[in-house]
């Protein structure tokens, strides 16, 4: 055999291999721990989440989920990691709404929301509460209105960053009821309903998995719930649009990876995930937080995130709220 034909073959050989060898390696998925991030603070929605579909989801796949909260930015630090990281599966990401809302929100990201991103599936779709101490002077959304047009700049609102989807929604409820509030940004988890019953801050604007126990418990009143009608877990909390028509926010969680990972890999965590969230003891969790429990597919996902992102440009532009 001459050289170059013996070269040729060595090549042929090689590339036999390494294709065998990516094969294999997308047959044993996952064959190590799995990280699960996202973008905000321990013990708030996102954590809470996160840990019971990373139970689900160790045990559906036989090896440990773990996850690691990275919070910061609106959860861009955490996006922008996992944009990034190695398109190998094993670093998976909890979005939120926040998502969506951060491309519409800031001029420029280190990422790209959509298309450095591999979608895996939706988990849940939710509203958000808005909300006073129970022994705050305000026993209505109409009485919060009221002193914000009477007394502009003056009450304070929380959110778990800015550009979130938290903040977007007091801005917004803040330009359809044509007042000022100030907006106080954390860092998320805990924080906004520890500065609410602290006296820190007028007014809560969170998920229900951090205001349902505090509603139940009665430490804060809610002036109002964020979706078009009654929400199914707190049904004696009146829509906002009640009192400002027209007005809705929702939001939502979804896993995603990086782009460009093996599609045998993303099928196999889609099904998997779907699986999870079918499980009776997940579905019945996250349905005692007030979600809607809804998974889907990959292009499910990508196609309501750009919708996402699109509606929240309209809604800026509308609102003459400044990007970022």
């Amino acid at each position: 055999m001459g050289i170059p034909k013996m070269i040729g073959a060595i090549i042929a050989v090689l590339v036999c291999a390494l294709a065998n060898s990516g094969a294999s390696a997308q047959e044993d998925y996952p064959s190590r721990p799995i990280t699960l991030t996202h973008g905000f603070g321990a013990g708030g929605n996102a954590d809470a989440i996160a840990r019971i579909v990373a139970d689900g989801l160790s045990r559906r796949l036989g090896k440990p989920v773990i996850v690691e909260a990275r919070p910061g930015a609106g959860g861009n630090i955490a996006s922008d990691r996992a944009a990034k990281a190695a398109p190998d599966g094993y670093t998976l990401i909890m979005l939120t709404g926040g998502h969506a809302v951060s491309a519409a929100m800031y001029k420029a990201l280190p990422f790209d929301p959509v298309e450095d991103f591999q979608m895996i599936s939706t988990v849940v779709f939710f509203p958000f509460v808005v909300a006073v101490k129970s022994s705050h002077r305000f026993q209505t959304l109409a009485d919060l209105i009221a002193e914000a047009k009477a007394k502009p700049d003056t009450l304070t609102y929380s959110s778990v960053g800015v550009g979130s989807t938290q903040h977007l929604a007091g801005e917004l409820l803040s330009s359809m009821a044509g007042v000022r509030m100030i907006h106080v940004p954390s860092k998320g988890g805990g924080g906004p309903i520890n500065d609410l019953l602290g006296g820190q801050i007028d007014i809560l604007i969170d998920t229900l998995t951090i205001t349902a126990p505090q509603l139940a418990a009665g430490t804060i009143r809610g002036l109002g719930v964020t979706s078009e009608k009654p929400w199914f877990s707190i049904p004696g909390v009146p829509p906002v649009a009640a009192t400002v028509p027209g007005y809705e926010v929702r939001s939502w969680l979804g896993i995603a990876t990086s782009k460009n990972v093996p599609q045998p890999v993303v099928e196999k965590l889609n099904r998997e995930l779907r699986a999870v969230l079918d499980m009776p003891d997940i579905k019945d969790k996250l349905q005692a937080m007030g979600n809607d429990v809804r998974g889907g597919s990959p292009g499910d996902m990508r196609s309501m995130i750009s919708s996402e992102i699109s509606r929240w440009k309209r809604v800026i532009d509308a609102a003459g709220i400044p990007r970022q």
